[in-house]
C-alpha cells in the first residue's frame, strides 16, 4: 500500500477462510482484513474480539491489511 494510506484501529468479528479476517472499526463500519507477506510469519492469528491495527487506503475501504496485533480479549 503506497503513502496515502492511513492506519486505524479495528476489532476482529470473525476468522474467515484462507487467513481472512472480518474486521469492524470504531464508527461501526465492518470490511475484511489480511496479513500479508512476512507478516504471516510472526502472526499468532485472531479471535473474535482481538483488537488490531489495519492499514487502509482511500481508494478501497472494503480491504485493510492487518499490521499488529494489539490484545487478546
Amino acid at each position: 500500500m503506497g503513502e496515502d494510506a492511513f492506519r486505524v484501529a479495528a476489532r476482529v468479528i470473525a476468522a474467515l477462510p484462507n487467513g481472512t479476517f472480518c474486521a469492524e472499526l470504531g464508527n461501526g463500519h465492518r470490511l475484511t482484513a489480511f496479513v500479508a507477506g512476512r507478516d504471516k510469519k510472526n502472526f499468532a492469528g485472531a479471535i473474535a474480539g482481538d483488537k488490531v491495527k489495519l492499514q487502509l487506503t482511500p481508494y478501497d475501504l472494503s480491504v485493510g491489511r492487518i499490521l499488529v496485533e494489539t490484545k487478546k480479549i
